[in-house]
């Protein structure tokens, strides 16, 4: 468990300008390891344990995850010592999967052949964000749906939808899809910074831009007002969850794959928490009195990374009600997946 003293040697460390050290005794005491005794560590510095900075959440691609770290203890989200060295490791880099390294999908992996992809960015007070929109064969001026779909972290738009195939589905039954891309320097492992109380507003950072992307396609094309739609996998499924409750005039449906609550994370010690064990129930906010928006929610029983009872909780949140005790209904699902070298899971 982080203890005081633990505290106190990270932000010395950090406000030292040894980050990489700060990062490396919080990574011990969250794997649990006994920290190294003080009479053995020079001054100013600590032992290294040797291993790579920690990283934690979404699942960007679990057919290809290796050893991706796991907490067994969170750090307490009420001690503001560790928010100077959060903000140092970029507000983000620590909530996603370390990389693997995977080849680049193919063009016939991302979308059918004829049909068009193409790139473009929307920019606003919050920033700049690029995106790709898939245009089908059949659009001929017609309105048709959008879905916007929010990719995990450690993935980029091509990435996103080679492992979904929402092209090639959006080809057979008419309609835009649009993936928003996450920059580096955002976030160093692209996550969507769902965490963030700034990010988790309307009208503010990356919720203004995801709407501002949605608004675009919607300008720019003719798009059926009610029936735009918007999903994600992970940090995006968290985003996803942010949208529906900060934009429920914009989108007539939510899909959410292994994401969290709207509230159910305000800064990077909480992420953690909830990541691991769901968000605390006082945090998870319910909206107002406005009518849910119809949430579609998908979670493995068995995940590892993102806590199942974080499904429930979005479902709590998805049909308005308060109560933390909800049953959910669940059958185990033996059949085994078709992989695809690109997909997700």
């Amino acid at each position: 468990m982080l203890n005081q003293d633990t505290l106190r040697e990270a932000t010395r460390l950090t406000q030292a300008g040894q980050l990489a050290e700060a990062t490396a005794l919080l990574q011990r005491m969250l794997r649990g390891d006994r920290a190294p005794d003080a009479h053995s560590r020079t001054p100013g510095r600590i032992a290294l344990p040797g291993s790579e900075p920690l990283t934690v959440d979404a699942k960007a691609n679990d057919t290809e995850e290796t050893s991706g770290a796991h907490l067994t203890q969170a750090p307490s989200s009420s001690s503001p010592r560790l928010q100077p060295l959060f903000r140092r490791a970029k507000d983000g880099s620590w909530l996603g999967m370390r990389g693997a390294k995977r080849t680049p999908p193919s063009a016939l992996d991302i979308a059918p052949e004829g049909t068009k992809f193409i790139e473009a960015v929307y920019s606003n007070p919050a920033g700049s964000r690029a995106y790709k929109l898939f245009i089908p064969s059949g659009y001929q001026g017609q309105p048709l749906p959008l879905i916007v779909m929010l990719h995990g972290c450690t993935q980029s738009p091509d990435d996103f939808a080679a492992g979904t195939r929402m092209n090639f589905m959006a080809e057979e039954q008419p309609c835009f899809v649009v993936y928003p891309a996450q920059r580096s320097d955002a976030n160093q492992s692209n996550c969507w910074n769902w965490f963030r109380t700034a990010d988790q507003k309307r009208g503010t950072g990356e919720p203004s831009l995801i709407a501002g992307i949605t608004r675009q396609v919607m300008r720019d094309y003719s798009v059926d007002p009610k029936r735009v739609y918007v999903g994600g996998l992970s940090a995006g499924g968290a985003a996803a969850a942010i949208m529906g409750t900060t934009h429920n005039d914009l989108y007539a449906a939510v899909g959410i794959h292994s994401g969290l609550a709207y509230g159910a994370a305000t800064d990077m010690p909480s992420a953690f928490a909830a990541m691991r064990q769901g968000g605390a129930p006082g945090r998870i906010v319910i909206s107002g009195n406005e009518p849910p928006v119809p949430t579609i929610i998908f979670h493995g029983d068995r995940d590892t990374t993102v806590h199942p009872s974080n499904a429930g909780q979005v479902v709590e949140q998805a049909i308005g009600q308060t109560s933390t005790q909800i049953a959910l209904a669940s059958r185990p699902d033996t059949r085994r997946p078709c992989i695809h070298p690109h997909n997700p899971y």
